[in-house]
Formats: structure tokens, sequence, C-alpha cells
């Protein structure tokens, strides 16, 4: 064979290789809520040593405004206290600690947004998915997109940080706060039965909020849903993803990122090697 031909050859497998695009991303949902703690500094701290390519996480606003991290609105299910997030001023919520999934609690306090970001930006190439919450009354937090944007400014990962919500609202004001951030919606199932829309307009429902991503339900992916969103060059993120058969399914669908609450399992689904924490 000749060196031009070697050549030519060498440059199709190239152009192969670009043409199918980067491999599926993938983020740890909670930290991995279910290796450890959920929302914790001792789960992101292993979901990135894992090796995963995102960390997806949840912020509230405390009574003195400061952005925390934590799923519920409240603090009854996770967590050593009682009451809503927002009752409580981020003093309070310092002799809390997490509890584990079977309800125990464990060692680890209730982080703050800046620590979350502090760990991101000393991991090199991982990124936050960042869901913003609304509050108990799920009225949103004035000013939480704000804040959130500040401190993730403040340690230069605007790019490494897309962020996320239900409400289409939120991901507008995101982006009118900053038309260079990363937007996603999230849609579900019962997003879909209110406004007695297909699953398939779940893409038209990002798009007219001005998301660059659809954060889907897995159970509402189907083939229709991922050819309508790449011709709309919409990126899609399957959540919650856990079982082995729904995360080949998936990734055979060829979604963007994959969040889930095992990211061990959906890393070696995806071919990736994976680290011991």
């Amino acid at each position: 064979m000749t060196v031009r031909r070697l050549m030519v050859l060498g440059g199709l497998v190239m152009a192969a290789s670009s043409a199918a695009g980067p491999a599926v991303q993938v983020a740890a949902h909670r930290g991995g809520a279910l290796l450890w703690p959920e929302n914790s500094l001792l789960a992101f701290r292993n979901a990135i040593a894992l090796g995963v390519d995102m960390l997806e996480t949840d912020v509230h606003l405390t009574a003195d405004d400061e952005v925390v991290v934590l799923h519920d609105p409240t603090l009854d299910r996770t967590t050593t206290g009682r009451g809503a997030v927002r009752d409580a001023r981020l003093a309070d919520l310092a002799p809390l600690r997490l509890r584990a999934a079977d309800g125990a609690p464990t060692g680890e306090p209730i982080p703050t947004l800046a620590q979350v970001l502090d760990l991101v930006a000393g991991a090199r190439g991982v990124g936050l998915l960042l869901e913003v919450k609304v509050d108990a009354h799920r009225s949103r937090y004035p000013g939480i997109e704000e804040k959130a944007l500040a401190l993730v400014r403040a340690r230069g990962l605007l790019d490494r940080t897309p962020i996320m919500a239900f409400q289409p609202e939120t991901v507008r004001r995101v982006r009118e706060l900053e038309p260079a951030a990363r937007t996603v919606l999230l849609v579900s199932r019962g997003r879909t039965e209110r406004e007695r829309a297909s699953a398939a307009e779940a893409v038209r429902l990002t798009q007219e909020a001005g998301a660059a991503w659809l954060g889907i339900n897995h159970r509402l992916l189907d083939a229709d849903v991922a050819a309508a969103a790449r011709r709309a060059g919409v990126g899609v993120a399957a959540w919650t993803v856990n079982q082995a058969s729904d995360l080949r399914r998936v990734l055979d669908l060829g979604v963007d990122v994959v969040i889930s609450d095992q990211p061990d399992l959906a890393l070696r689904l995806a071919g990736r090697a994976t680290r011991k924490p």
C-alpha cells in the first residue's frame, strides 16, 4: 500500500470519528445518590475520582439568601433537621448532617454552592449540571439566578456549568442575565400530561424557553424525540437512568448526557474505564 493511500485512509478514519461526534457524557445525579449520601461533598469528591464528566446537583436559598445544595425544599428527608430551607439561616444549617439513603445520619454537612463549585474548579474537565429549584410553596426564589451566576462567574466556570430548571421562566431569566450561559429545560411526565403535549413536543418547549438542551425523563425519551432534537440542534440529557436495560436504551438513542444515581454502571455501559474513588 502506498504512503499516499495510507494518508487518505487515515483521513477517512479521522473524518468518520469526527462525524460520529463526541462520546456520551456521564453525570453523577446528586453526586451518585445510590452510592453515597446524596448531594454531599463526599459524593461529589468520589464521583470526580470515579471519572465522571459532570456532577448534577440542586440549589435553594436560605433565609439569609445563601445558595445551598440540597434537592428538597425542606430539610426533613435528607438531613437531621426539619422545616423549609427558606426558613433557616446558613448558621442554622451548619450543625445539621445529611442522611444516607437508609435514613441514617452521616457525618456530612449540607454543602454550599460555593463549596461544590470550588471542587469542580479544581477538577480538570469536570462540569456541573446545576438545577435551580423552587421553594416549598413551588415559588421561585427571588434573586437565586443572580446569586448562582455570580458564584459560577467568580470561579470562571460559566462554560462548564449548564443551568437547569423545570420552570421556563427560570431558564429565560438566566439567559437574560447571562446570554453566554448554557441552559437546560427539564421536562417530566407530569408536565407533558398537564399540557397535553406529546413527548416529541418537549423539543418545541425547549426551543420556546430558549434552552440549548432538553433534560428529559428517560421514560419519555424515544427515537422520535431523539430525532426531533437532532433536527432542531437541541442537546439531550436523559434523567435519572439507573437500570442497565434503561441505560443501554438511552445510550443506543445517542443522548448527549446520561444522568444516573449509579455513575459507575453508566460509565461501564458507555464503554468507559472507571477509577476507584
